[in-house]
């Protein structure tokens, strides 16, 4: 059976440590991922299992193996716009309109489908595990990860910011710190409430024009909906979002695009950082004339 590997060397400064010290202070491997190893695959030195008391010595090439995985999502092709791919990461810019995953209503028209199939055709197979949801009219910069470690070291060090359209002027920077939950007598929306989850949202408005104001907008929490939720509160709803009261006169859903993601690398640690444009639509919105 196929594997995903992951390889380490251990350098001066861990030798004589022992191989769970070594995973979790240098490699970020967390006592959560070496049980998951352990379970599934396997922690080897050379060619020979190695366990987490064991010591490890400078030199030393400690792999870890994930047996590959069954994708059971139906391929279909369809256009993928990459913004980012190795081994272990792919990144892709999410059209509106599209779903992230297969539901009941949308079973062959996802970016799961089409990522099934771009995977296959290049011969590779992974189950789809997006480290982002994005409801299905925004768009933007979603990142996918390859096998199940990479998404259990990725998946706290991701931060996203998003360029949006709301209604009205807003000429300053701003924060809203609002619990929200879930609205009363829906299943889908959400309304800030004191019973609700902590969130706070970030603003800075870029361009204002048109009775509409081009924001940056950063999260700290991930509540569904925050951003739509929480503009809404302002009083500000964005353009087109007509479940959170927004006019849909110039825009045929909610103006809202994953413009930026940053992530640590699950090998080397270092920083990624993809960026898109901002959609031309967005631009129009805030255009005078």
């Amino acid at each position: 059976m196929s594997c995903t590997l992951y390889r380490f060397r251990v350098t001066k400064e861990n030798d004589g440590s022992t191989l769970r010290t070594f995973l979790r202070r240098t490699c970020g491997i967390t006592a959560r991922s070496m049980t998951l190893l352990k379970n599934i695959g396997g922690i080897y030195r050379g060619d020979a299992l190695i366990k987490a008391r064991d010591i490890v010595s400078v030199g030393d090439v400690i792999t870890l193996r994930l047996p590959e995985e069954e994708n059971e999502i139906t391929p279909i092709e369809g256009e993928l716009s990459v913004l980012y791919e190795d081994k272990y990461l792919l990144i892709v810019n999410k059209p509106a309109a599209m779903p992230v995953h297969p539901t009941k209503s949308h079973q062959r028209d996802t970016l799961a489908n089409i990522v099934s199939y771009y995977q296959q055709s290049r011969g590779e197979r992974y189950v789809f595990r997006a480290l982002n949801r994005l409801d299905k009219d925004t768009s933007g910069c979603v990142v996918i990860a390859k096998d199940r470690l990479t998404y259990a070291l990725v998946r706290d060090s991701i931060r996203k910011s998003y360029a949006a359209v709301c209604e009205g002027s807003i000429h300053s920077s701003g924060t809203v710190n609002q619990p929200i939950g879930l609205a009363n007598n829906s299943k889908m929306k959400r309304s800030v409430r004191p019973d609700g989850c902590p969130a706070i949202t970030h603003y800075r408005p870029v361009l204002s024009g048109n009775g509409h104001t081009l924001l940056e907008m950063r999260l700290e929490t991930g509540r569904t909906h925050q951003i739509r939720c929480h503009m809404s509160w302002l009083g500000h709803p964005l353009a087109g979002d007509d479940l959170y009261g927004g006019s849909r006169e110039l825009i045929s859903r909610q103006a809202l695009h994953c413009q930026t993601v940053t992530l640590q690398h699950p090998i080397d640690k270092n920083e990624i950082k993809v960026t898109t444009d901002i959609p031309v639509e967005f631009m129009q919105i805030t255009k005078e004339g």
